[in-house]
């Protein structure tokens, strides 16, 4: 020690003790990272799931709600919509196609935003809390997650990549 400064950083005795926690912290965070998505994916599925099937049961009611909104096709638009939302949710619970789903659900949610939601987005940098109080956005969040993370090692997704992976080998 110089002047009751540390001459060198190897000296810093804190700089050890933080370089172990975050060690630690990064491998239990990788560890958890899989199960984190399929909690999500459980939980949101279902959602998407029963949105879709409550769709799918009210069909004209959403099809007039589409009319409303000014969607062309709003009759094919609402059966689309309907079965996106009921075979995507089961897809997701169960990770698979994660990524594809993922991406449509996501289309899904921001034309979702777009149509039925707009003084949400346009208001989304001046009054974040009301872009994500509003309904659309735990949906696209999720649809987002699996799109850019994919299902997690606890997945369909993963089983399949693994079979394959170990059918490839001589």
């Amino acid at each position: 020690m110089v002047d009751g400064a540390y001459e060198h950083e190897k000296d810093w005795p804190m700089k050890s003790l933080i370089e172990k926690a975050l060690t630690i912290l990064n491998a239990v965070a990788d560890r958890l990272q899989s199960p984190f998505l399929q909690l999500v994916r459980l939980y949101w599925g279902w959602q998407f799931v029963e949105t879709g099937w409550g769709k799918v049961n009210n069909i004209e009611k959403v099809t007039g709600f589409f009319t409303t909104l000014g969607i062309p096709f709003p009759g094919l638009n609402a059966h689309f919509v309907a079965g996106l939302e009921l075979v995507g949710g089961i897809l997701l619970i169960l990770g698979l196609a994660a990524r594809p789903i993922g991406l449509m659900l996501s289309v899904n949610m921001i034309v979702a935003y777009i149509t039925a939601d707009w003084e949400a987005v346009s208001s989304a940098l001046r009054e974040p809390d009301k872009f994500v109080q509003a309904a659309p956005f735990p949906f696209l969040w999720t649809s987002l997650m699996s799109l850019v993370f994919g299902a997690g090692s606890l997945s369909l997704d993963r089983w399949i990549a693994s079979r394959k992976k170990t059918s490839e080998q001589p």
